[in-house]
């Protein structure tokens, strides 16, 4: 199955983070915190957990804006 802004799970998304350099600072609530460098800056991403429900498509797009990582780069 090919990657879209409609697939996405938490554990998928936590997993990508990891791969890219983010690492899981902390929680509050269903929140994870991941921090990373990109471009010389610390990036703070905020990602949802409702189990394994997709992570709807604006909050997606969102994770995505907040890391620092071009789309394409989420989309392979």
């Amino acid at each position: 199955m090919s990657k879209s802004f409609f697939n996405w799970t938490f554990n998928q998304v936590t997993r990508f983070l990891n791969k890219n350099g983010f690492f899981y600072t902390h929680a509050k609530g269903s929140h994870h915190y991941y921090t990373g460098i990109r471009n010389h800056e610390t990036k703070i991403v905020v990602v949802p957990f409702h189990g394994s429900k997709p992570i709807k498509p604006r909050t997606f797009k969102s994770i995505v804006l907040q890391s620092g990582i071009p789309i394409d780069k989420w989309m392979v």
